[in-house]
């Protein structure tokens, strides 16, 4: 690989000078909190306009929210460059840990873990109505493999950048043709009805049609030099992230009255996403040292095996059964603890390489 094809490469993984976590991203917790507390009183104080804004709708799908999950996914698979896939067989092991644990196990196990904790052994404690809503949005979340919040990890943990950026491009194209199958068998697993005409307008409209106008802009920025791509992408990632806290204002805007009643259904909503992210790191990680892969790959791939692209999830959560649905409010518990969490599973493989390279030694 070339020199400017490297550098390239590295830009694009956000891995070209390791950087500390921007304050967003850091205090992200913090944030969806204080969106919380302020779309729950917001919601109570005016009614009126957050329901004219929840009637704004086309085709089953509400008007601002789509505009603003645009803002918010585009300047992220922006980064993406989809030119990285021929560098998928230099890192083949560490590729199919990551792909057996992101589209074999991980939807799976979360439907699992909805179904016992949701359905039974939370069930007494969560309003009966939304209890399968609540499933939906649980395997909504898991359904979707992190995007861009992966490049951050992988920096932390001294992930490989090309791996890194493999594996998030072939994600992402996989992720076109099996997001829709996935989810439609899950739910109908879970006895849950399927819109599949919604489904498949959900994904179209907030994957397909966001990567082709992302990658069509991003060549368009990279002709007229990486400087100004950058720049670019600096000021999007702005409006990115006033358009997830706008979201989620919304979104708890029409929760208010369900979390009011019963405020502990975040906290227990939280238990099968925790549960997932150690199970499936975990999972990732020991694979990746028993196939003989390096600890930079390892990394990233435990990373990717664990987090969520919770935009297009609360996306299609949104979509497929509304603002006051419990699907939206259980893939919002995911941006609410994503953060903490992973940086836990970040500080544990990055103090565990000793033990992970012991065991590479003996393969």
């Amino acid at each position: 690989m070339s020199v400017q094809c490297e550098v390239a490469a590295r830009r694009a993984a956000g891995l070209a000078n390791p950087a500390p976590m921007s304050l967003f991203e850091r205090w992200l917790s913090l944030w969806v909190a204080l969106c919380i507390v302020a779309g729950v009183a917001l919601g109570q104080l005016f009614p009126a306009p957050f329901q004219a804004l929840g009637r704004m709708e086309v085709a089953q799908v509400n008007l601002p929210v789509g505009l603003l999950i645009w803002v918010m996914i585009i300047p992220m698979l922006m980064k993406i460059d989809f030119g990285a896939l021929h560098q998928v067989k230099e890192h083949w092991r560490g590729i199919g840990v990551t792909l057996f644990v992101n589209w074999a196990v991980k939807p799976f196990s979360m439907a699992l873990l909805a179904w016992l904790f949701i359905r039974h052994w939370f069930a007494p404690y969560l309003p009966a109505e939304q209890l399968d809503s609540y499933v939906a949005g649980l395997i909504l979340l898991a359904a979707a493999p992190c995007t861009a919040m992966v490049f951050v990890w992988s920096r932390l943990s001294n992930g490989d950048p090309y791996f890194t950026l493999s594996q998030v491009a072939l994600n992402d194209t996989i992720m076109i043709f099996a997001f829709a199958p996935i989810v439609g068998l899950l739910l109908g697993l879970s006895a849950i009805v399927v819109p599949w005409d919604t489904l498949f307008a959900s994904v179209v409209l907030y994957i397909v049609i966001p990567v082709i106008l992302a990658q069509a802009w991003r060549k368009h920025l990279l002709k007229q030099g990486q400087a100004k791509f950058d720049a670019t992408l600096a000021t999007l990632g702005h409006a990115s992230i006033l358009a997830l806290l706008a979201t989620l204002v919304l979104l708890f805007a029409f929760q208010g009255e369900a979390i009011l009643k019963q405020p502990l259904i975040i906290a227990l909503l939280a238990v099968p996403i925790l549960i997932q992210v150690f199970f499936n790191s975990a999972l990732a990680y020991w694979l990746n040292r028993r196939v003989g892969e390096k600890h930079s790959v390892a990394c990233p791939s435990a990373l990717i095996g664990a987090s969520n692209f919770f935009e297009l999830a609360v996306a299609a959560a949104i979509s497929l059964f509304g603002f006051e649905s419990g699907a939206a409010l259980a893939t919002v518990v995911g941006v609410l603890i994503e953060v903490p969490v992973m940086l836990l599973v970040v500080k544990v493989v990055n103090r565990s390489r000793g033990w992970y390279e012991r065991g590479i030694a003996r393969v």
